[in-house]
């Protein structure tokens, strides 16, 4: 299939943390495409992290909802969108264990409305951005592959998993354009503070305790999220229709090797580590082939594990503000909860 021309897209869940990464790289590199950000606003999303591009004249925003079919038929009559990426979901693990339904109407529901309207509409690229957590859990040796079985842990990858089979369905039953995109754990500016790297920088510099679920060997790959939101730019316009592309960074680490590389780099005791009770079902490591993408497309993830911690750290520590309102704000009762791996 020939690359697509792409003059409106549809962004859900932009108000996110990768979603609105992705719409500042996205608007910067495509001067010409009509941005159109649709994002729910609950506790995660967060427009502050868009001020910078809220005056371009190509960018726009929408309050709204996924699973609400009509509202979003109403939008895309309004613009008749080329492409959609689709990066609005629940994605706290712990949360989708007290609640799983929310993660069910999102995640699910709200997949294959998009998935619906996108079908009467005619879109040229569906993009659903998914998650390593779909594969389940890795022994220590071994990576996942584009043909790993699926095997969620938890409501919330199981919801992500649905969201998936039901893009490859669309593909297949209906000729809707899908692809699939699983990345790696994320980590870089504007990450909601309850995020494992967030919380730990967080806690950190205010002398409180970082709490590591169970022994702290719980291994993920980190992937500094321009690099992944690069990757899904890559996917949008080169990615063959019908298939799926795992995005890693290819930097494994330790739960608790990178608390205590956190510690070390703000210069704060280890003994601010506190070891708290697992969660069920806890995934003992992630780890991502991404060969598939490097070959096929040519992406390759291009910040090294070192700079990218290093700018996360400086980031938070230039923006104290940005997470002490969220942590002590409307939102403070969300924060309560353990960290969440992404």
């Amino acid at each position: 299939m020939s690359t697509p021309r792409i003059k409106t897209i549809l962004v859900t869940g932009g108000a996110g943390f990768i979603g609105g990464n992705f719409i500042r790289m996205f608007l910067d590199r495509h001067r010409d495409v009509e941005v159109v950000n649709l994002d729910k606003l609950t506790y995660a999303g967060n427009l502050e992290s868009l001020r910078d591009v809220e005056k371009n004249s190509l960018y726009h925003f929408y309050r709204g909802d996924i699973a609400d079919e009509a509202f979003v038929r109403r939008l895309f009559n309004e613009w008749h969108f080329d492409a959609v990426v689709n990066f609005a979901a629940e994605s706290h693990v712990d949360r989708s264990i007290l609640g799983p339904s929310a993660f069910i109407d999102t995640n699910v529901r709200g997949t294959m409305a998009l998935l619906e309207v996108s079908r009467e509409f005619g879109v040229e690229r569906f993009l659903q951005v998914s998650t390593d957590e779909v594969y389940g859990s890795l022994g220590p040796t071994g990576k996942f592959t584009e043909s790993t079985h699926i095997s969620p842990n938890s409501p919330y990858s199981a919801s992500k998993a649905s969201a998936d089979m039901l893009a490859r369905a669309w593909w297949k039953t209906f000729g809707v354009p899908t692809l699939v995109t699983r990345c790696s754990n994320n980590y870089g500016p504007f990450q909601f503070p309850e995020k494992f790297i967030p919380l730990m920088i967080a806690n950190a510099l205010r002398d409180k305790k970082l709490p590591i679920y169970g022994d702290g060997m719980n291994v993920r790959d980190w992937i500094y999220v321009e690099d992944h939101c690069d990757a899904v730019d890559v996917v949008l316009y080169k990615g063959k229709v019908g298939e799926i592309y795992n995005i890693g960074g290819g930097n494994e680490v330790a739960n608790i090797e990178m608390a205590r590389l956190i510690l070390s780099k703000l210069d704060k005791p280890e003994s601010l580590l506190e070891f708290v009770k697992d969660r069920p079902g806890h995934d003992r490591r992630y780890a991502m082939d991404s060969s598939r993408i490097e070959t096929e497309l040519g992406w390759k993830a291009t910040r090294s594990f070192k700079e990218g911690i290093d700018l996360t750290i400086n980031w938070y520590l230039k923006n104290q503000d940005w997470w002490q309102r969220i942590i002590s704000g409307e939102y403070q009762d969300y924060y309560k909860l353990q960290y969440e791996e992404r």
